[in-house]
């Protein structure tokens, strides 16, 4: 069962910048996506960012131009550098990792969160 253990979360002012690292207990180079999702309270998980096993990303359109996620495979570790945080920021955010089974399922892993919270 592979784990993911998010960190670097907390407060900081707004314009403040914070990087999340998300360390998996196993090899992320099979997986097909890695990604960071958030959760705000009384409002849906959505997706931040994800960057496939190709490298290649997508951003959700509020933190686009801000947030940049990175992987590197040798440390089976997920980076989200957030810079301009906002207010509007505020949530947990979940890393997530997707694996393609032998069964062309994905099978989706997920974090248990890091809080961070951004102060006008």
């Amino acid at each position: 069962q592979l784990q993911l253990v998010e960190s670097g979360g907390g407060l900081v002012q707004a314009g403040g910048s914070l990087r999340l690292s998300c360390a998996a207990s196993g090899s992320i180079a099979r997986a097909n996506a890695m990604g960071w999702y958030r959760q705000a309270p009384g409002k849906q998980r959505e997706l931040v960012a994800a960057v496939t096993s190709a490298g290649s990303t997508n951003y959700g359109d509020s933190v686009k131009g801000r947030f940049t996620i990175s992987r590197d495979n040798a440390k089976n570790t997920v980076y989200l550098q957030m810079n301009s945080l906002q207010p509007e920021d505020t949530a947990v955010y979940y890393c997530k990792a997707d694996y393609l089974t032998f069964g062309g399922d994905i099978r989706a892993y997920w974090g248990q969160g890091t809080q961070v919270t951004v102060s006008s």
